[in-house]
């Protein structure tokens, strides 16, 4: 899982990073597709960690996490598409930085914290 969570961070992050200097260049392209593809990849990161229960224990930061993207998706068609517009990207680097501390803090070895 340590492997899947690393890969996780440096994808959210390269992704977030990679749509934000082509639209920077290219202003006239659909914006939305960097929309659909880092929610879409985020989703499915948060769907293997809830499968293995990993870092998803009550009153914890993932936790909560989830259950805002749950209401966000299921509120979707009612209106809240509008509102995800401007606290998607909000929410993307929020994940990111939730991944980062998992990885980098949580998960350090033993012997690491002693260094």
């Amino acid at each position: 899982m340590k492997k899947f969570k690393t890969a996780d961070f440096f994808l959210n992050s390269s992704l977030i990073a990679g749509f934000a200097i082509y639209y920077l260049f290219n202003q006239d392209t659909d914006f939305l597709t960097g929309y659909f593809v880092v929610g879409g990849w985020q989703v499915i990161s948060m769907l293997v960690h809830a499968y293995h229960h990993c870092f998803t224990y009550k009153k914890g930061s993932r936790y909560y996490y989830h259950r805002l993207t749950l209401v966000s998706i299921l509120t979707m068609p009612v209106g809240s598409l509008w509102l995800l517009l401007f606290v998607a990207p909000v929410m993307a680097v929020y994940y990111t930085c939730i991944c980062y501390r998992e990885v980098y803090i949580k998960m350090q070895r033993p012997l690491a914290v002693l260094k």
